[in-house]
């Protein structure tokens, strides 16, 4: 197959190229840094299949164009280009996931691309409250933050596109190499100060080895199905408290943690996302979501994945902090 990967130079996008080109396929993979490409094509390990990349920056004037010589004879898409980030300029969500979303369902009409594996997440679920085994097809509640709305948005419009076969893979809390979101925002607050231990370290927190997603992708690309939306997990949910713990094992670092009340955790967030807005400047330390999927449950419900997909997760939670925290060692001593 030929095969388009939007996003191909971040995190998961890099990692479905060096799947897709070691399975025997042909990919044509997008992004913006021209460094990174090349980390992605060097890393291509199969010689005989054609792993090339393309410069698009969503939303400018030439993107639409692009993505349509892109997508040329491709035989499936998937698209992982996104602004993942608690915090952001609006319309650098909308860029990044609206109108990302919006070009590439595009490109794959004009082409005759026949199938579009869409990112999604989980975020669209969130609303600070506990919830357990949360099914695809469950009401969404208003969205907390611009990534999870303009996430929302994008989902939508793929599902809704006149394409023949559209599946929407909603993957939680994504670690593995090259994650530059969630672990390396832990082990930065970790290293310079407590991590927050609210509502006792108890809400259980569901995440996934960056190989599994891949797996769902391409078992995704392979399933003999239209339309559906799909939850993928590790699932194997557990406390925060016991997270911090493993985290700090693999990574070599003390475990030190600060029980605090979720409210003044909450309330301080709300005063620095306040500031942040008034002084127009980056992201807060914390934000009211950052600091909430930390202190609320958040866990999904695998029977779509399974059912439909035949997915089962590959590489236990427990190897994959392992396999992410002996990348990490190998890549700082190169750095250094």
């Amino acid at each position: 197959m030929r095969i388009l990967v939007t996003g191909g130079t971040g995190f998961l996008g890099r990692h479905v190229v060096w799947r897709l080109n070691a399975s025997g396929h042909d990919v044509v993979f997008t992004g913006r840094n021209l460094q990174h490409a090349d980390t992605v094509i060097s890393g291509a390990i199969r010689t005989g299949c054609e792993t090339r990349f393309i410069k698009v920056e969503h939303g400018s004037a030439q993107s639409h164009a692009t993505m349509h010589g892109a997508a040329s004879d491709a035989d499936a898409a998937v698209h992982c280009a996104a602004l993942s980030s608690p915090w952001g300029r609006p319309e650098a969500f909308e860029k990044a996931n609206i109108n990302s979303t919006h070009e590439v369902v595009d490109a794959c009409r004009a082409q005759h691309v026949p199938r579009l594996i869409h990112i999604s997440t989980p975020s669209i679920y969130f609303n600070f409250r506990d919830r357990i085994g949360i099914r695809e097809d469950e009401p969404l509640p208003p969205p907390v933050n611009e990534y999870a709305r303009t996430k929302g948005v994008a989902e939508q419009r793929a599902m809704q596109s006149p394409l023949d076969s559209v599946i929407a893979l909603r993957p939680r809390a994504i670690i593995g190499p090259y994650d530059a979101t969630l672990l390396p925002r832990l082990l930065r607050v970790s290293r310079v100060s407590r991590l927050p231990l609210m509502r006792g370290g108890n809400a259980l927190i569901d995440l996934t080895y960056v190989d599994n997603v891949v797996d769902a992708v391409e078992l995704a690309l392979s399933a003999n199905l239209q339309r559906a939306v799909v939850n993928i997990s590790n699932g194997e949910p557990m406390p925060v408290r016991t997270l911090f713990a493993m985290l700090a094992d693999a990574f070599g670092i003390e475990l030190r943690v600060r029980r605090i009340p979720y409210p003044v955790v909450d309330a301080v967030a709300t005063l620095l996302e306040w500031a942040a807005l008034i002084r127009g400047g980056g992201e807060p330390p914390v934000t009211r979501y950052s600091a909430g999927l930390l202190a609320w449950s958040q866990t999904l419900d695998l029977t779509r994945a399974r059912e439909l997909l035949g997915y089962t997760p590959r590489v236990p939670l427990a190897e994959g902090i392992r396999r992410t925290a002996a990348w990490a060692r190998q890549f700082e001593q190169v750095r250094s």
